[in-house]
This record gives C-alpha cells, structure tokens and sequence, in this order.
C-alpha cells in the first residue's frame, strides 16, 4: 500500500503537464507527502478542468500565463511525456537548479514490481498488447501501460496487485530517466521520427537508447537483429523477418525460434512482416519472463491487431479499405506498404513535421498505382512522388476516400497509411482512424 507520508513529506514538487500522466503523478506524489503544485502553460478547457479537479482535492494547480509566472522554487520536478524540457515552462523550473525526472522514472522509484519495457519507433504499441495479453493468459498478472494505456503512476497509486508492469516507454518518457531499470528490455526498431520534439536524429536516438543503461548481466534484452543498439550487459535475444540468422526469424510465413518452427503466420490474426516482428518480439519477452513456447503460440493464435493497425476498415464494390492511421511517420507507412501483397492505392499525409520522404519513392512507385494526399504536407508528398506515380492533393480525407474508390480497381485496396502525425487535422491518430472509417462507412451506405 503506497503510504500516505514518506520520503517526499514536505518537498516541493512541481509536476508539469495536465494530461493523463500529470494527473497521476500529482496524485502519486500528494499521497507520498509531497507540496504539490501542478503547472501547465496551456489555456485548454481539458487544462483547466484538470486543474479545477486537482485543486478540489486540494492539490494547488496554476494554468497558462499563471503557470509561466509561478515564484516557487522547488526541490522535484516531475515532467508528462507531452511537456518538452526545453519549453519556457520546463526551462522555468530546470533553469532554477530543479532536478527534472519522467513521469515513468518518479512511478516506479515508488513500486518493487519488475518491468517488461518495449520502446521503438514502431511496433511498440502492438508489440506491447501482444506481450500483456501472453503474460495473462498463462497466469500472469500484468497490465499495458505507460505510453498505451494506463499512465503508470495512476496503477502505482492504485496499488493494483501485478507480478509485472507491462510497459510501452517512449523517447519522451525514457529521455529524463534516472534509475529506471526493466528487467526486459524490448527494442522493437529506429527510424526517423519526433524531429518535431527532439532538436535532432541523434538526440532522438539517444533518448530511446536509454532503455539500455541500467540493464544487468540478470536482465535481458530482445532486439531487432537489423538494428544498432549500444552495449549492454543483458543477455541479448534478437528477432528478424528478415534475417535468417536471428535467434527469432521468420521463414515462408512461420515464425521459427533457432530454426524450429514456433508459429505459422495464417494461424493467427496479425499479417505482414512488421506483425510478424511484433509477434517476435513479445514470444521472445515472454519466454525470457518464463513463459513456455507452446503455451504462447497457442495464446497468441486468437488476438486480434490493435485498432488503427492495418485494420480491415470495410469494402466498397470489390475494393477493400485499410486502416493504419497508426503510420505515424515514414517507416511504418513503408512497413505498411511492404505488407501489401498487391498493389494498392495509397491515402497519405497530415502533420508537417520535418521528415525526409525521398527515399521511400521507389517503394511507392512499386507498391502503388495512385497516390492522395491530404494535410500540411500534402502538397509537398504530391510534388515529390508525382514523377512516379500519379497523385492528386485532396482538400479533406472525405475527398481523398471518394477519389481512392473511383481510381481502385475491383479486387484492389485501398490503404490509409499517413506517413505523419494528425495533428493538423485531428485530435490524434485514433480520431484520424475512426474518420477514415467513417467516410468508408458512407461509401457503403450512402
């Protein structure tokens, strides 16, 4: 039971970032004795709810310009994976000697539950329900959380009974840890990514590294064979779709461990390479928890994909419609496409975030046979691969739905694999998701 008093009993504690996390963490931080003071600059109404509902549990909490005006110094600062350190809030607290940890870091200093922890580019949220679900069907009590599902302080607070935390961790969690040490560490994959968050690719590449510093010679690491990672003391596992020489490979549609077939692709619900990874990935996390491989293949068998992940989204006079609006960024939208058996007719685009799309050119002029984009950078995808293949910009994803259908052929997909972020036309990829649905929904009842 987290008490009610402790270590943090009159230390000044600023947690910044009011969103799922920094809730948590106010709350986790209060019952552990703290003077709590929640800030976030921002002037949303979800903002000033959040403080409202702090504040009546009499947790002080200051928003927009008062945030960036508060006085106190203070002895902790706890960070939401939302809020940037080199933001003017951030740089108002560090700039005054604050020690700065992740939400994630400060959760578990307060829990002796050892950690599963998947990070990467891609994957990890799939990869992360994959291993939980595994985890509860042999009997073992764990739950996802972290960066999906539930933020950790909130299950430390809880005090939920667990054998293990389950849990996805992002460059943006994982860039202010200080002891945080899994006992499974999973590194799913790198790619260019968040350079709208991290000044640079080695800057990124470092935060997500730091999975790897505090492992010892006890713990494991599962990473992709195709991958650099730093040196670690850990026993290492790797997987590859592939390599052939991974440990775990995959080979005409069955996944092998050391070459002995484990789990055949079409026994389960999850298709492509990168799916097949997943499913490496978390029977490689398993196994080094315990779990025997039978037992797993046998879980894994019926679990279906994640929502927004390759998603069957409905078909339209012979032509199927695909949801990944997952495809936060280039890699997975080229994962997605090399998924694809046939040609299909690719919907990409959203958020402007600095990317280099030319060198997946070649793969859309061999896996398409018409492009449409929507978003901020629409125009910008339009122009570079219109040489090598035709595409069209669309002012909305509604348009881009109608004008994919009537450039598909019967027996042709159409696939929704942004390539980038929503967040200049959604609320997140969830919201994008669901809409493409939608306007798929329409074309089938009119």
């Amino acid at each position: 039971m987290i008490p009610a008093s402790g270590k943090y009993r009159g230390q000044r504690v600023a947690v910044l970032g009011l969103g799922q996390s920094g809730l948590a963490a106010a709350r986790l931080a209060a019952r552990l004795g703290a003077d709590v003071t929640a800030l976030d600059s921002g002037n949303s109404p979800a903002a000033a709810t959040a403080a409202a509902t702090l504040i009546s549990e009499g947790i002080h909490s200051l928003t927009g310009p008062a945030a960036l005006a508060c006085p106190t110094r203070f002895d902790l600062a706890i960070l939401s994976p939302a809020i940037d350190p080199s933001w003017p809030l951030a740089r108002l607290v560090i700039d005054a000697g604050t020690k700065a940890i992740s939400e994630i870091e400060f959760a578990i200093q307060q829990s002796s539950i050892p950690v599963i922890a998947i990070t990467g580019t891609n994957g990890k949220t799939t990869t992360t329900a994959l291993t939980a679900a595994a985890l509860s069907a042999a009997g073992i009590r764990t739950l996802p959380c972290g960066n999906f599902g539930t933020a950790l302080a909130s299950i430390v607070l809880a005090d939920t009974p667990l054998d293990v935390f389950t849990l996805e961790v992002s460059s943006f969690q994982l860039e202010l840890i200080d002891s945080f040490h899994p006992h499974v560490a999973v590194w799913m994959n790198f790619a260019e990514d968040h350079l709208d968050r991290h000044p640079d690719l080695n800057a990124y590449y470092r935060a997500k590294a730091r999975i790897f510093e505090n492992l010892s010679p006890e713990d494991f690491a599962v990473v992709n064979a195709a991958e650099s990672y730093p040196d670690f003391p850990a026993r290492k596992i790797t997987f590859s779709a592939w390599d052939q020489n991974a440990d775990w490979s995959l080979a005409d549609g069955t996944i092998l461990r050391h070459g002995q077939p484990v789990l055949a692709m079409r026994d389960t619900r999850l298709r492509g390479r990168h799916n097949a990874e997943n499913l490496m990935a978390a029977m490689a996390a398993c196994h080094a928890w315990g779990i025997p491989i039978p037992a797993l293949a046998d879980s894994l068998k019926s679990i279906p994909a994640p929502r927004h992940r390759c998603e069957p989204a409905g078909s339209v006079n012979g032509v199927d419609f695909i949801n990944d609006s997952k495809a936060t960024n280039v890699h997975a939208m080229e994962s997605a496409l090399r998924g694809m058996d046939d040609k299909v007719v690719l919907i990409a685009g959203g958020k402007e975030k600095g990317l280099d799309y030319l060198p997946v050119t070649q793969l859309i002029a061999a896996k398409t046979t018409a492009v449409f984009t929507i978003g901020e950078i629409g125009p910008r995808l339009a122009a570079l691969w219109g040489h090598a293949v035709p595409c069209t910009v669309c002012s909305s994803l509604d348009d881009a739905v109608r004008a994919a259908l009537a450039a598909a052929s019967p027996g042709q997909s159409v696939l929704f694999a942004p390539g980038t972020s929503s967040f200049d036309m959604f609320t997140g990829y969830d919201h994008r998701g669901d809409s493409f649905i939608q306007s798929v929904n329409q074309l089938i009842t009119p």
